[in-house]
């Protein structure tokens, strides 16, 4: 359930989700800043709406969703007792890797093997000519990820009995309206709908495969266990976001502020994403591009997850998750 400390707090008149009240299917639902949620499917007069079908048919219904906001009249109920679920469920998931610079130079010296022979500064200046050296080239690093790992913003998240080292990774996550394919970038941002919140959980001993280091980076082990990314807790259209280039990013550790950057610090903004994804794929309706995350992850702090932990994420204009860590146990 919701819990007591969760609010409806984002920026504009109205937020998108997804809920479930006890033993009622899911539906979504139009949040209002008063705390108040209106079922969807009721509103708009279809039984089998999902918030996938309102992001297939955004130009036409977003003027209807303003129109529903603004209703004083209209039958909503109270957010207090519904489960919060995520907010869509995407058909594709892209993840951008190494787009804060912060982030990618903590990560670099994290990983640093005890044989080095560059000093610390020398590491961090090499590290940053690379990144410069992407930028300029239009050079964004994109994997995939998998549907079935996301899981609501307020749900225990299990720790794999097989990860050793979970680590979290807040980041600002794209929400697409428009089918996109080959867009330019001063086109990208018409597909958008919105913004929400995503923790992208990685598992730091898996990402690099042991048995074949040639091999390279193994991102379905590390990252796609279920429940390894916390989504939402809603969808605020773009239009309600002023400059999602200038967001601030914070996640805290059992109420200890861990991670707490800018979305500036991003190499590739919003838009450069969403091309350079549609130049080789075909983004959907309610697919999803997580945008990286900012420094301050366990590995720079030398703290990974535990069973017990207690992360909230925050994004400015966006709300807040809270996701409590759970070992599993065999």
């Amino acid at each position: 359930m919701k819990p007591a400390a969760a609010s409806a707090s984002f920026s504009g008149p109205f937020a998108l989700g997804s809920f479930a009240a006890p033993d009622q299917a899911p539906f979504p639902g139009l949040v209002t800043p008063g705390e108040h949620v209106l079922d969807l499917r009721a509103a708009l007069g279809d039984p089998a709406l999902t918030t996938r079908g309102i992001f297939e048919r955004w130009d036409e219904l977003l003027p209807r969703l303003h129109e529903l906001a603004a209703d004083e009249t209209a039958d909503r109920r109270p957010l207090e007792g519904l489960r919060v679920l995520a907010p869509v469920e995407p058909r594709q998931v892209f993840q951008s890797g190494a787009n804060y610079r912060q982030h990618v130079i903590d990560l670099e010296v994290a990983h640093r093997a005890p044989d080095d022979p560059r000093t610390l500064e020398e590491a961090r200046a090499e590290i940053a000519a690379v990144m410069d050296r992407r930028a300029a080239e239009d050079l964004p690093y994109v994997f995939l990820g998998l549907p079935s790992a996301i899981t609501g913003p307020y749900d225990d998240v299990v720790l794999p009995d097989w990860a050793e080292q979970p680590d979290w990774e807040l980041e600002l996550a794209v929400v697409i309206s428009r089918p996109a394919h080959r867009v330019d970038v001063d086109e990208a941002l018409e597909h958008v709908a919105g913004y929400t919140i995503a923790n992208d959980l990685t598992d730091r001993a898996t990402v690099f495969r042991r048995d074949m280091k040639a091999i390279g980076t193994d991102w379905l082990r590390s990252k796609n266990a279920p429940g390894f990314t916390p989504l939402g807790p809603w969808i605020v259209p773009a239009a309600s976001i002023a400059d999602p280039g200038d967001l601030r990013v914070t996640l805290k550790l059992n109420g200890e502020t861990m991670q707490d950057e800018s979305t500036e610090d991003m190499l590739f903004g919003i838009a450069r994403l969403v091309s350079y994804i549609s130049r080789t794929s075909r983004l959907l309706p309610g697919d999803l591009v997580l945008t990286g995350s900012p420094a301050g992850n366990g590995m720079h702090w030398g703290r990974l997850l535990r069973d017990g932990d207690v992360m909230e994420g925050s994004i400015t204009g966006l709300g807040a998750q809270r996701t409590r860590c759970v070992r599993e146990t065999s």
